[in-house]
């Protein structure tokens, strides 16, 4: 089984116009692999500036966001590369893209770390922040998904934010939850 980890990737195109997504990073011998589904901006981004950044944050409202349409998260330069940072990383890496398999469907972007940094610390886990990532990845897969099986992982979700959510992580368990309504079938039909 792959090693992934979940972060928020940011990349530019050529005009340096940022674009930030949460993604699951693929751990593969020394570095790092990027594979979004086509169409994706982040491919369009790496084709033209084959760098990334990515983000490590605890901040869940902004993997929320990201796929609730509110992306106006903070950034800031990263010393010696065109690829912001998030403003709220607790840590960030610098990957550079080494090679890519061309895929028709994920293609996968080879990145070597070429800097890191630490810019908070990281004070504990918190099982509604895990519930939040974990109903953010069911949203990026809910034309993918059964209907029963979205609904029974929220279900289970939901035990988490009811015993340990604080208002952010309220606050992105409702954006996700309002997504998931908005999908239902008849959503938005009178």
């Amino acid at each position: 089984m792959p090693y992934i980890r979940e972060c928020i990737v940011t990349t530019v195109d050529r005009q340096r116009k940022a674009h930030i997504a949460p993604l699951g990073i693929i751990a593969e011998k020394d570095g790092w692999v990027i594979a979004p589904f086509r169409p994706s901006t982040t491919l369009d981004n790496l084709a033209q500036v084959p760098f990334a950044i990515a983000n490590y944050t605890d901040d869940v409202r902004i993997f929320a966001g990201c796929l609730t349409g509110r992306k106006d998260w903070p950034l800031l330069p990263v010393e010696g590369c065109a690829v912001p940072r998030l403003a709220d990383a607790l840590a960030h890496s610098v990957l550079s893209v080494e090679s890519v398999d061309g895929d028709a469907l994920r293609p996968r972007h080879f990145c070597r770390v070429v800097a890191e940094a630490t810019h908070a610390p990281f004070t504990g886990l918190n099982r509604a922040k895990a519930a939040v990532l974990e109903l953010a990845i069911l949203v990026s897969r809910l034309g993918m998904l059964p209907a029963e099986k979205v609904e029974a992982e929220i279900a289970y979700l939901s035990i988490a934010i009811e015993k340990t959510a604080g208002p952010a992580e309220r606050e992105a368990w409702g954006w996700l939850m309002q997504r998931v309504a908005d999908h239902k079938p008849g959503a938005g039909q009178r």
